[in-house]
């Protein structure tokens, strides 16, 4: 009986010819496939004398990959720094730090149209952005936690901790983060004025031909796709409404609880034929649940003209969230929308809001929960690069990748993709990459390759 799991070895230094992130050469070189870094570098101003050492594009690019291989902070650039066969001149965490206090917030739209460019790109070339349908963005918020009182407007959360309270505006077909907005930790969630910022800036980041007719006060007329926003009930007032239908925008919004609400679903306990089987997100009739469309029973002068409320409900169950309505039988929960179509198609299609949890959870995985500066801006900057990071894997998975990689999670990519290690081999003047026999995912990362150099 053998119970050790490692064979005993002598450990030195000094070893050659390999090489580690293989995987995070390949999202390097599909970056600078799709042109990242010279946008980047074409949006950051240079202010020193003569031409930096480093260009800042490249800064940001070869930061993306550090976050995206599970980097938390600017010193873990180090580990691509000893890559120079695969990444070539990677700059100091010294660098890099100071590139992000370089970045101010006229840089920082200028790198937003930068890499707005490429998601055209990127949109251009995928099935899961092509065709009519209509597109839809997701916001939603989420508390970071720090441990420091030294950052600037880290500020007591509503949940009794301490740190930031960023705003997100995602994209439902490809879980891409279109806009991201860092707050101070006591922000308020149902803050008007930040909706409609994260909303406009989702919208600039969409292709011009998505994004025709969506910008505010533009002419219905020159909508050529339609785009809807979903939102919890932090999106459910006046002023963000009113801003979607200034901006041709459709909405789902989850309601709250109000006498009209209350009163609505009190009338509709006890007519069954309201209700409605419930569908699940594949289709299929979801077991004792129903929905019933109450449009008729409410008259709230306030909500946009042709708004209606579909409600859900569900058999109560151990540990359910609150319910619009208070009963012994059932869990109600319902939502507003000025959207056409069947009650229950369209309360799939809110429930499909949850997807904001594995967007954010990505982002939380790969340096969203670091903020590692004192300085404000700067933290701005590094949110930016999170953001970064986490749409060019998802572009990566989107176009490069097969089966289930399209939709692995951060870890798994990394276990599996973007440490792979391989062996160098200087032949004709190249530079070769042998990826480890028997690696499990090497015919993956080898598939990877051959899409990115066909990719035109």
């Amino acid at each position: 009986m053998n119970g050790t799991s490692t064979r005993r070895v002598k450990v030195e230094p000094g070893g050659k010819g390999v090489v580690a992130h293989v995987g995070l050469h390949a999202l390097g070189a599909f970056a600078d496939r799709m042109g990242l870094g010279d946008a980047l570098s074409s949006a950051i101003p240079w202010s020193g004398n003569g031409i930096p050492v480093h260009d800042r594009g490249k800064v940001l690019t070869q930061m993306a990959l550090v976050l995206a291989g599970g980097g938390e902070s600017c010193l873990d650039i180090e580990h691509l720094r000893i890559g120079g066969a695969l990444f070539g001149s990677v700059p100091s965490d010294t660098t890099v730090a100071r590139t992000f206090h370089e970045i101010q917030p006229g840089t920082r739209d200028g790198i937003a149209e930068a890499v707005a460019k490429v998601r055209g790109e990127v949109w251009r070339r995928s099935s899961a952005t092509s065709g009519t349908d209509r597109v839809v963005l997701d916001i939603d918020a989420s508390l970071v936690e720090v441990h420091s009182e030294n950052k600037e407007q880290a500020e007591p959360t509503f949940k009794g901790g301490f740190g930031f309270h960023p705003m997100f505006c995602f994209a439902d077909q490809t879980g891409e983060t279109l806009a991201a907005l860092l707050r101070p930790g006591n922000a308020g969630a149902n803050t008007v004025a930040d909706h409609v910022t994260v909303l406009d800036a989702a919208l600039a980041q969409l292709p011009g031909v998505i994004a025709s007719g969506h910008r505010d006060g533009d002419n219905p007329g020159l909508v050529t796709r339609d785009v809807v926003v979903r939102a919890d009930s932090a999106g459910c007032t006046e002023g963000f409404l009113a801003a979607c239908r200034a901006r041709n925008v459709g909405f789902f919004v989850s309601a709250r609880s109000n006498a009209q609400v209350t009163a609505a679903i009190m009338d509709a306990i006890g007519i069954e034929e309201v209700w409605l089987p419930a569908l699940a997100q594949d289709g299929e009739v979801k077991d004792e649940s129903a929905v019933a469309e109450l449009t008729s029973l409410i008259c709230d002068a306030k909500l946009p003209e042709g708004t209606r409320l579909i409600v859900r409900r569900e058999p109560l169950h151990p540990g359910a969230q609150r319910s619009l309505f208070p009963s012994l039988d059932y869990r109600y929960w319902g939502f507003y929308t000025d959207q056409p179509g069947d009650p229950r198609d369209l309360d799939v299609t809110m429930r499909a809001h949850a997807h904001v949890e594995n967007h954010i959870q990505r982002l939380k995985d790969s340096g969203l929960t670091s903020m590692p500066f004192s300085n404000f801006a700067a933290n701005q900057a590094w949110l930016f690069a999170v953001r970064l990071a986490g749409d060019l894997v998802r572009w990566f998975q989107l176009l490069c990748l097969e089966g289930p990689w399209k939709n692995a999670r951060p870890k798994t990519l990394r276990w599996g993709l973007f440490h792979a290690p391989g062996r160098l081999v200087h032949r004709s003047r190249q530079i070769v990459v042998r990826v480890i026999e028997g690696w499990p995912a090497a015919d993956a990362l080898l598939r990877a390759y051959r899409s990115m150099a066909l990719l035109t």
